[in-house]
């Protein structure tokens, strides 16, 4: 199919445009008659696709895909195909956005340079392109005149993982390749690992959730290079997990202990509790973390706390789960805190027969 090209419009309408008497009254008014109608269609039409992609992206599942980034116009033709590792509803929501913003800058920047400096061609331009400009959107095509933005519709031009080969190169925000298509399972943790690092910028939240996904291969230093006194304890919006919950669970990651050692320093609270009632402690005993264990050794009061869900104490979790090691650490802690209780009955009695 033929890619129809805007050039073929926009040149015969900009010389017509350069011959309208920019100081005709009649002129003048029915141009902005013609603007206006457009632009309030336009409008219409912008937020009706922002209200559905945005609902929609928020009632759909997190899914990774592989988008290309905006074509550059002196691009090499015989470059590798770029694409960017996005999650699909945040991207989704992202172009809403961007798509929103957009619209309302470009009919605040007409109707300002026609108001102050009396400029007409930018009316008459922009009431012929608009339209063409909104249709080319993905999210217009998609929910207009399309079936949807489901993934499987690829609205984006997207790949997922399976589908990338030597070909494509995977690029982060900034255009900077990170690897190439058939090696996306090392490009992917490469990117979540840059982003950990705060290079894209990416809000805590998706750090704190992309370092628990990475499992045993994340890299701790992104995530403790973005945890300061401020958000140590900060609790991730659906399920309440807190960077010491996530460090706790991540028994097999090499500096998981230290780190959480780190994070209570700057003031974070191994008791506070997820959407479940657990705490650090019972992340550490159901992911069998000896690492966390041994670093939550001294938070005995957190030993008895039952969650809510199983009425379950981090001991009974990690027997029910089979982690023997972190079992034994944590039934030291009882004993040891058991025989702390005795002596300090003992020595209550000593002091009352004085």
């Amino acid at each position: 199919m033929v890619e129809f090209n805007k050039m073929y419009v926009m040149l015969p309408v900009m010389f017509a445009a350069r011959k309208l008497d920019g100081e005709d009254p009649d002129t003048i008014f029915y141009l902005r008659i013609a603007y206006g109608v457009v632009q309030g269609v336009i409008i219409l039409l912008v937020l009706y696709t922002y209200i559905q992609a945005t609902s929609a992206a928020a009632k759909g599942k997190s899914t990774t895909i592989y988008v290309p980034p905006a074509p550059s116009p002196f691009a090499d033709p015989n470059a590798k195909k770029k694409y960017q590792k996005v999650e699909y509803e945040s991207y989704v929501i992202n172009q809403a956005r961007s798509l929103l913003g957009s619209t309302l800058f470009g009919i605040c920047l007409t109707a300002g340079l026609h108001y102050y400096r009396g400029m007409v061609m930018g009316l008459a331009m922009q009431a012929v392109m608009a339209p063409f400009n909104v249709a080319e959107n993905h999210l217009v095509k998609a929910l207009v005149m399309g079936k949807g933005i489901a993934p499987e519709n690829r609205v984006f031009e997207e790949k997922v993982e399976g589908e990338l080969t030597e070909e494509d190169e995977i690029v982060d925000a900034q255009g900077n390749a990170l690897g190439t298509g058939n090696a996306a399972g090392d490009a992917s943790r490469s990117i979540t690992a840059a982003d950990a690092k705060g290079d894209t910028d990416k809000p805590f939240e998706e750090v704190l959730l992309d370092t628990w996904d990475d499992g045993a291969k994340a890299d701790l230093g992104g995530l403790m290079d973005r945890i300061t006194k401020e958000n140590c304890n900060f609790k991730t919006k659906e399920s309440g997990w807190t960077p010491l919950m996530i460090l706790s669970g991540l028994g097999g990651v090499k500096g998981s202990g230290s780190a959480i050692r780190q994070v209570m320093e700057l003031g974070g609270n191994p008791a506070m509790v997820d959407g479940e009632g657990w705490n650090a402690l019972h992340w550490a005993a159901f992911h069998g973390s000896v690492e966390g264990a041994k670093a939550l050794k001294e938070q005995s009061s957190l030993l008895t706390v039952k969650d809510i869900k199983d009425g379950k104490t981090p001991l009974m979790h990690a027997k029910a789960e089979g982690n023997d090691e972190v079992a034994k650490i944590l039934q030291e802690m009882e004993d040891s805190v058991a025989a702390g209780e005795k002596g300090t009955d003992k020595d209550d009695g000593l002091r009352k027969r004085k």
